[in-house]
């Protein structure tokens, strides 16, 4: 008993040190960081004029109106809750997706932007006006964003504020690490402007053919990881158009078979997500 007591003990004792090495997040800020990344998805996936609480409204309505629906065609309350859940989930899912999809379709963009403000440095154009003429000569998905950083600084003529707001625009930690190199050059100056940036496009070319390699070699393995997850779902849904099938969910024993079902597929695509996936970078420099 007293070598069981011991023994407990010194868990809890380790459980502690291991937790206290992770820094703890307020309470508060947590709201504040969610709205804070759906702000970015929302920017990343090129839907500027949409909030994260209109987007969480959109998620709401979709998930009550599915709810109503399945419920008065098949009367069962728990597969309604299911799919309720997941329609509320779906928004998210696809502005996330539109996301990705952008972020990847930039990662080979900024390679050429940094190249075009290269050349227009050395043909001795000043940095708004580099920045200012990739509106019409930069990559087509980002010439509305210089665009608007052309009429900023020409309105207000602060250099520090229009690339502030150019950043919230694009919301890509590649344009934040752009756009904060252009803001020490124009602060600090000195002649290394063309290598630093020659050297930064060669770095972003390297990245983009390496990560393009290895999602290549793993987009395999995500899709069937996601078929997995979603097959027994789209069973289920199937079943939703036969009631005499999906009557036997309607019970404390078919409740929990949802329920168990669901953890386990959520657990299942958040761990696959983990094993399978590169890591996005973080916007440190926002």
């Amino acid at each position: 008993m007293t070598g069981l007591l011991v023994g407990l003990l010194l868990g809890c004792g380790l459980f502690c040190v291991w937790w206290s090495t992770w820094p703890r997040v307020p309470r508060q800020d947590r709201p504040q960081r969610l709205l804070r990344r759906l702000g970015d998805d929302l920017a990343q996936a090129g839907h500027h004029n949409i909030t994260p609480k209109v987007l969480l409204a959109a998620c709401g309505i979709g998930a009550l109106m599915t709810f109503l629906l399945l419920f008065a065609l098949t009367t069962v309350l728990t597969v309604s809750l299911c799919f309720a859940v997941m329609a509320a989930w779906l928004p998210v899912t696809v502005v996330r997706m539109r996301a990705r999809a952008r972020r990847a379709l930039l990662r080979d963009l900024w390679p050429d932007v940094v190249d075009n403000i290269t050349s227009a440095v050395r043909a001795g154009m000043a940095l708004p006006e580099a920045l200012s003429q990739l509106s019409h000569r930069g990559p087509e998905e980002l010439r509305p964003a210089f665009a608007d950083f052309a009429n900023d600084y020409r309105t207000s003529g602060r250099f520090a504020d229009s690339l502030d707001r150019l950043k919230e625009r694009l919301a890509d930690p590649v344009g934040d690490r752009i756009v904060e190199s252009l803001r020490i050059a124009r602060e600090v100056g000195g002649s290394d402007l063309g290598t630093l940036l020659r050297t930064l496009s060669t770095f972003l070319r390297e990245d983009a053919r390496t990560r393009a390699e290895l999602e290549a070699r793993q987009s395999w393995t995500v899709n069937a990881a996601r078929l997995a997850v979603a097959a027994p779902w789209i069973v289920l849904a199937l079943l939703c158009t036969r009631p005499e099938s999906i009557a036997a969910y309607d019970s404390r024993a078919g409740a929990m078979i949802l329920a168990f079902g669901g953890a386990m597929s959520l657990l299942a695509y958040r761990l696959m997500m983990r094993l399978g996936r590169l890591p996005e970078e973080a916007r440190v420099l926002r």
